[in-house]
C-alpha cells in the first residue's frame, strides 16, 4: 500500500535544525533565536516576510560549508539571509516537498535564488550559489507551532493520502 509507514520511510531523509534567524525589517539583520513561532499561512511570527509563497527560507548546512569550502573562506551562514538552516538532509530537487520541522510542516514551493546582496557579503559568492538548489528552498508554513533549534527535521515527499495537504488545481500548495 503506497501510504504505509515503510513507504513514507523510504521516501523521507531526517536530520536536525541548526539554526533560525528571524529578520524583523527589509533588508535588516537576520537576528540569531533559539526558537521561533511558526503561524500558518503567514511564516514566522516577526519577520518581515509575512503571507505570499516565500514565507520561510532554508538552506542546508552541508551545502553551505561545501560552498565556504570551495571559495576558501569561513563566512557566518547568517550571511545567506535564510530563516533556518537544516543538516543531515540535502534540499536538493524540493520543490513540492514537505519539511516538518518538529511539530510543524513547510511545504517547499522552489528554489531561493542568490541575489547580489551574497557578493556583498563575501565576492564570489552569488556565482558559487547559483547551481541548482545551492541557495536553498522557500516555503509556505502549514502548522502554527514552535520550533527550536534541536528539533528533528524530516523532509518527505508529498503523501495524498491526507496528511499532505492536495495540491489546488492552479499548483499552489492549498487544497480545494
Amino acid at each position: 500500500m503506497p501510504g504505509n509507514a515503510a513507504d513514507r520511510s523510504a521516501r523521507s531523509s531526517t536530520g536536525r535544525l541548526e539554526a533560525i534567524w528571524v529578520k524583523r525589517m527589509k533588508r535588516g539583520p537576520m537576528d540569531p533565536a533559539r526558537d521561533a513561532e511558526l503561524v500558518a499561512d503567514r511564516g514566522i511570527a516577526g519577520n518581515a516576510n509575512q503571507g505570499g509563497r516565500r514565507q520561510v527560507t532554508v538552506i542546508a548546512r552541508e551545502t553551505w560549508d561545501g560552498m565556504m569550502a570551495e571559495l576558501d573562506a569561513d563566512l557566518d551562514p547568517a550571511a545567506r539571509r535564510a530563516n533556518l538552516m537544516v543538516s543531515g538532509i540535502s534540499l536538493d530537487d524540493a520543490r513540492g516537498k514537505t519539511l516538518h520541522v518538529g511539530s510543524c510542516r513547510i511545504h517547499l514551493l522552489g528554489e531561493t535564488r542568490p541575489c547580489e546582496r551574497m557578493d556583498e557579503a563575501l565576492p564570489g559568492l552569488r556565482r558559487t550559489m547559483a547551481a541548482p538548489w545551492r541557495g536553498g528552498a522557500f516555503g509556505v508554513v502549514l502548522d502554527s507551532g514552535t520550533i527550536r533549534v534541536g528539533d528533528a527535521v524530516a523532509l518527505r515527499e508529498p503523501d495524498w493520502s491526507g496528511t499532505d495537504p492536495a495540491p489546488a488545481s492552479d499548483g499552489s500548495p492549498f487544497g480545494p
